[in-house]
């Protein structure tokens, strides 16, 4: 014997009467109206992001990078990113943990004044938080780096150079525009000495080309000239010199 299934003309309701009723009565208890439609689809919120963003000065916080090698550059030290138990470390606790930043190549971004330099900068931080990576980080100009470690009140000297060595994405700002010395020079190799030796990502930027271009204004200073060959040595060996050229941005913003 067979049974035969036979459909209603009309689609019948998912929920009854009674308990749509129920449901309608517990709405209305909390000040809920069904009838609202739905809020549109927001993305989720980057928490690192949003972190970063409180730290990066107001004119940079909407800062993307758009240059080539700068987008690369922030790509291949994401992809280097490692979790904090990954491999042979820490293993008894799994591998759970946001990826973190620990090693990889540097950047000079140089070129003239307004040309985006630190923009691009800090649309490297910002990418890489937006990729979900743990990036600790610091950002300073050289002169600022420069009166902190001169301040007579507040932490320690070496306490203070410690943090800019050891942090593993630094920003520097500026380098070479301020007035030179002995003891800047020792600063700023110490700083890039020990950042070179363990290969922690730094961005720095500059007003002054590495090295003399032969048709260049010989009246225009390098950073030869303003850091010696000490430290330019050292600049050539941990970081790919980027040209970042164009128009002053600020003038344009008028």
């Amino acid at each position: 014997m067979t049974s035969t299934l036979v459909r209603s003309k009309d689609p019948q309701p998912a929920i009854g009467d009674r308990l749509r009723a129920r449901l309608e009565a517990r709405l209305a208890e909390r000040g809920i109206d069904p009838t609202t439609p739905l809020p549109p689809n927001v993305p989720e919120p980057v928490p690192a992001l949003e972190a970063a963003q409180r730290r990066i000065p107001y004119d940079y916080r909407e800062a993307l990078a758009s240059h080539p090698e700068v987008v690369a550059w922030t790509r291949t030290i994401a992809e280097a990113a490692t979790a904090p138990y990954a491999g042979d470390r820490h293993a008894h606790y799994g591998t759970a943990g946001r990826r973190v930043i620990t090693r990889g190549p540097s950047l000079l971004l140089w070129g003239p004044t307004g040309s985006g330099k630190t923009f691009e900068a800090f649309g490297a931080i910002r990418s890489l938080t937006a990729a979900g990576c743990a990036v600790p980080w610091l950002a300073t100009t050289a002169a600022d780096l420069y009166g902190e470690l001169r301040s007579r009140t507040g932490p320690d000297p070496e306490e203070l150079l410690r943090r800019y060595t050891r942090i593993p994405v630094l920003l520097l700002d500026d380098l070479g525009a301020a007035k030179n010395s002995e003891w800047t020079e020792e600063i700023t190799f110490r700083l890039l000495n020990h950042r070179a030796q363990n290969r922690f990502p730094t961005l720095i930027t500059s007003n002054l080309a590495p090295v003399r271009n032969p048709e260049a204004d010989p009246r225009q200073p390098v950073l030869r000239d303003r850091l010696g060959d000490r430290l330019l040595s050292r600049l050539s060996g941990m970081c790919t010199a980027i040209e970042v050229a164009g128009p002053d941005r600020r003038f344009q913003r008028r």
